[in-house]
């Protein structure tokens, strides 16, 4: 490596301090007051009392029910949440969903506080509520609210936030398909927490089910967050009997295991090609990384840099499996093989774990054995860095979280551990129906969800079988980044279980590749690279099109080569900052910009990501943390004489939700990737900042009394044509704060493959 060669900076932390709070805005009114609510919901409250006590008994645990609390679209950040009229009425909440509505009345602004209503005409999105209660609690509210004689408390007066109410009916409790026939498999969803409050919930379905003639497996259960997963299956003509279950949230057809789909295969072997595997040791020898998948041959030619491990503990493995399995892990420890070039030395050593036996393929219940193994491993065991090239064969839905992503989520909560998900090979399938979406769990908003890049080379596209966004609200974007993956035309090539080189294709590959890369810098620099640094860094240096779509290509395609990730060009300054954000604070980030004025344009580039708790009960309030990231360029300029806080500019805000989706107002404060690009003259830039304020939320509403601080990692570029020496500018300008990072070792700077153009 050259010796002027300027790498990242780091230590961008030490340019933070906390400030003050700003000053804050107001809302607008309800449109509704509470006698207009009151004569609205009455006739609503009413009709579902009457439903539920149409309820089988046993369909009721300890005479409880759950019903559906529609907000108004304008009432659904976590400041309006009803805990006071839920409390009143002898509701609890335990879960949400998302859901467009045209509301009867909007409230909108006429100037400055002034405000006039109108009926809804467009939908919009807002947030229902799954409410727990007895039937006799639900029965006395519903004559309270009816009996205009009776007058409302503060409490109960928050009805004005309230657009509907009901029981749901057993067709939106299912999500099956109409030609089913005989003996169905099915994942049964139920408002059922794991810990012993809710066993009286678990024991009444196995009860109910039981007496309609279905089987259900409780031993295999999932529990994740407030909710239940368990493994049933029942006669077709019992479907709609079994959705009565008050407590019943989702019936879907079980989803099966996708290991290898279609254009994984079939494995075509490189004919007439020798290969040597490198004889040294990995680059890091004190790192380990853990593979997921099929399992690998023993012995392999591949055991000097892996560790066999198998959690089945019965059935012999699947030939075709342990082939996959290969594949994925050569692909983490050599990128695409171009047997013109000597094979690179693996970058970390692999711990590899069949989590699929033989039988998986005949087991419709296989989907819960294999995440429970994952979870056993990584119960057991720490790793800074997972690949997933299997899942659930399901594309995502925007109302509900499955218990794979739930999951991974949890796992990777506490923000040390990154983790690549392949997000499925069904891009060529239906668009309009969803099922071309990324596939469980790639929209896991803790993980980087690796799509398939077409090519090496400089020309580049998204394949046509890599699963398209976008993710859900919070995670729209999705995937996270595109690596090569692989085409007939230039397909990716692995080494075989025999030695030899096979032609392979899928997001399988694609997403080792990008761990790859991250482990490459990682070996580079050490530890001063967390997990979410360096899922921060991909995203940022992630190469885009000129007809970039976030739905098509994520944040763009994985750099294939390590300098530019690692090293700034003349004119360019890329400062790494890594920390804790304490909720309801507020942090200020300072720029790297030196101390001289910057002449002309000056472009600036960031990528903020943080790890969150998560509530899969909750998708329209899944995320616990947030973050609002305000741009300030001048720290001289202000709105007002009163203001405390320098003048704001755009930067992240709404912007990076796709234009022609709906979505709620506050979506993007919860969204765990910011990433913008703006350009501002240099002469506009005085100590320009971000100020970042964590957000925290529990149950939809403001959970700053019981939350933890997150940790965060953020990269900042700047770019100024008209400064060569920009990289030293900044240097000696934060002398005492600012240090270029120090490489550890001398390694190749290309992670894949030099093909010709």
């Amino acid at each position: 490596m050259a010796a002027l060669a300027r790498f990242l900076i780091g230590h961008g932390e030490r340019l933070t301090e906390p400030v003050s709070r700003p000053h804050g805005g107001g809302s607008l009114p309800s449109p509704y007051d509470p006698s207009q609510a009151r004569a609205r919901l009455a006739p609503q409250f009413r009709s579902a009392s009457e439903v539920a006590l149409q309820l089988p008994e046993a369909a009721c645990p300890d005479g409880r029910v759950v019903s559906v609390m529609t907000l108004h679209p304008s009432f659904v950040a976590k400041s309006y949440f009803p805990k006071r009229l839920l409390q009143a009425a002898g509701f609890e909440s335990v879960g949400s969903r998302p859901r467009d509505i045209v509301p009867e009345l909007i409230t909108h602004s006429e100037g400055t506080h002034k405000y006039a209503t109108r009926p809804g005409s467009e939908p919009q999105p807002t947030t229902e509520l799954f409410l727990e209660s007895k039937r006799t609690d639900l029965q006395a509210f519903a004559r309270h609210i009816q009996d205009e004689g009776e007058v409302l408390t503060p409490a109960e007066e928050e009805i004005v936030i309230v657009e509907g109410y009901r029981l749901p009916s057993t067709a939106e409790r299912s999500r099956l398909p109409a030609e089913l026939l005989g003996e169905v498999p099915l994942e049964i969803v139920l408002h059922a927490a794991g810990d012993a409050r809710y066993g009286f919930v678990l024991e009444s379905f196995e009860s109910f089910a039981l007496g309609l003639g279905a089987i259900v497996d409780l031993d295999r259960r999932l529990a994740v967050g407030q909710l239940c997963f368990v493994p049933a299956q029942a006669p077709v003509s019992k479907l709609s009997a079994l959705a009565e279950f008050s407590f019943l949230r989702v019936m879907r057809p079980m989803p099966r295991l996708r290991v290898i789909e279609p254009v994984d295969t079939p494995f075509r072997t490189v004919r007439n090609v020798d290969i040597s595997l490198p004889a040294d040791h990995p680059v890091d020898t004190d790192l380990k990384v853990a593979v997921f998948d099929g399992g690998i041959k023993s012995p392999s030619p591949l055991d000097p840099w892996v560790s066999n491990r198998d959690t089945t503990g019965k059935e012999a493995p699947s030939d075709q499996y342990v082939e996959h399995g290969t594949a994925v892990t050569s692909a983490f420890l050599f990128g695409s093989v171009d047997p013109t070039f000597p094979i690179p030395v693996p970058y970390a050593h692999v711990d590899h774990y069949r989590v699929i036996d033989g039988e998986s393929e005949n087991d419709p219940w296989e989907l819960y054995d294999v995440i429970r193994r994952i979870e056993s491993v990584l119960a057991q065991n720490s790793y800074s860095f997972i690949n997933l090239s299997i899942g659930p064969a399901l594309p995502i839905e925007d109302d509900e979280v499955h218990s794979w992503t739930a999951f991974i989520d949890n796992h990777l909560a506490d923000g040390r551990t990154l983790a690549t998900i392949a997000v499925g090979n069904g891009g060529e399938n239906d668009r309009p129906s969803g099922n071309a979406r990324i596939q469980v769990p790639a929209d896991a908003v803790n993980a980087l969800s690796v799509g398939a890049a077409s090519s090496q080379r400089k020309h580049w596209d998204r394949t046509p079988y890599s699963s398209i966004g976008p993710g859900r609200a919070p995670g729209i974007v999705k995937p996270d980044v595109l690596a090569f993956g692989g085409v007939p035309a230039e397909p990716f090539v692995t080494v075989s279980t025999c030695g030899t080189l096979l032609a392979v294709s899928g997001t399988s590959y694609a997403a080792p590749v990008a761990l790859r890369s991250a482990v490459a810098v990682r070996s580079l620099f050490g530890d001063r690279l967390d997990p979410l640094l360096l899922k921060a860094l991909l995203i940022h240096t992630a190469e885009q099109l000129n007809q970039w779509d976030p739905k098509e290509h994520g944040w763009g395609r994985v750099c294939p080569e390590i300098e530019p990730i690692i090293m700034c060009g003349d004119g360019t300054a890329r400062v790494l900052y890594r920390g804790s954000l304490t909720p309801a604070k507020y942090l200020r980030a300072q720029l790297p910009i030196p101390s001289e004025t910057l002449k002309g344009n000056v472009r600036i580039t960031a990528t903020l990501t943080f790890s969150t708790a998560v509530e899969p009960e909750q998708p329209s309030n899944y995320t616990r943390s947030g973050v609002d990231v305000v741009f300030r360029p001048d720290r001289t300029r202000f709105s007002s004489a009163n203001s405390i806080a320098p003048k704001s500019a755009p930067f992240f805000g709404k912007r990076l939700l796709p234009a022609d989706t709906q979505f709620r107002a506050d979506a993007h404060r919860w969204e765990t990737v910011l990433h913008g690009t703006v350009t501002k003259r240099g002469s506009s830039l005085n100590h320009p900042v971000f100020d970042i304020h964590y957000n925290a939320r529990l149950g939809g509403h403001d959970g700053t009394a019981h939350a933890s601080s997150i940790r965060y990692g953020m990269v900042i570029t700047v770019e100024s044509k008209r400064t060569p020496d920009l990289h030293d500018r900044v240097l000696r300008t934060y002398v005492n704060q600012l240090e270029a990072l120090v490489p550890r070792a001398d390694i190749p700077l290309r992670v894949q493959a030099t093909l010709p153009l």
